[in-house]
């Protein structure tokens, strides 16, 4: 699966969208929908190639609309940020959901984590922007970490159950593992593929040494 792909998968529609209060979301018009979509996604690629310090007429360029359309979805520049990340936690929702339905435990649990990897590779490139809206919105960063814990425990579950994964941890502790390689700025390419063989090492049960 590619970046691209990973980032623009949504949840299930069999959960209705809600605001980060726990509010639904409006609903929007078809077209008012496709811009909206369109903003995001141009956003992500803008912030990728040109960082968080991206101009909104970029993104709009990118989108192909008008700065009036960015301005009516996205009011505040802070507003497209939390977008992107909101609907890029998502994504990862989504694929942990493909992952345990479709592969056997280990190679379900890590093709999330690589796909995890090229979440947090995208994320580095706006952590200022991130850093402020989680200041501006902490139920954004609650919400958030709830649903990577969840998107964690859907493959890590059964590589548990199925004896190729330690018992001894749960996903808030692999969350913790992952946390450094989604908001360190320090990191270097590739470090964390390297940084995620050594977690999938440690994931493996421990060997019984009177065998």
């Amino acid at each position: 699966m590619t970046d691209q792909a990973l980032a623009g998968t949504t949840i299930d529609q069999a959960e209705p969208p809600v605001t980060d209060d726990g509010g639904p979301v409006r609903p929007m018009r078809a077209d008012a929908r496709r811009n909206y979509d369109k903003l995001v996604a141009a956003a992500r690629e803008v912030f990728l190639q040109q960082g968080g310090g991206a101009s909104l007429e970029a993104i709009a360029k990118q989108a192909g609309v008008g700065v009036g359309t960015l301005y009516r979805h996205f009011p505040k520049r802070i507003d497209i940020v939390e977008a992107v990340y909101r609907e890029d936690v998502d994504g990862l929702l989504s694929s942990a959901k493909e992952f345990a339905a479709d592969l056997e435990p280990w190679p379900a649990l890590v093709a999330w984590l690589e796909a995890f990897v090229r979440y947090a590779n995208t994320k580095r490139t706006f952590l200022n922007e991130l850093h402020e809206a989680f200041e501006e919105n902490p139920q954004l960063r609650i919400n958030s970490r709830e649903r990577m814990e969840a998107a964690i425990d859907l493959v890590l579950r059964p590589a548990q159950d199925a004896g190729v994964v330690r018992t001894d941890l749960d996903g808030s502790d692999l969350m913790q593992l992952l946390a450094s390689m989604c908001m360190s700025a320090s990191l270097k390419p590739g470090q964390s593929e390297r940084l995620l063989v050594m977690i999938q090492d440690g994931l493996r049960p421990p060997q019984d040494n009177n065998a």
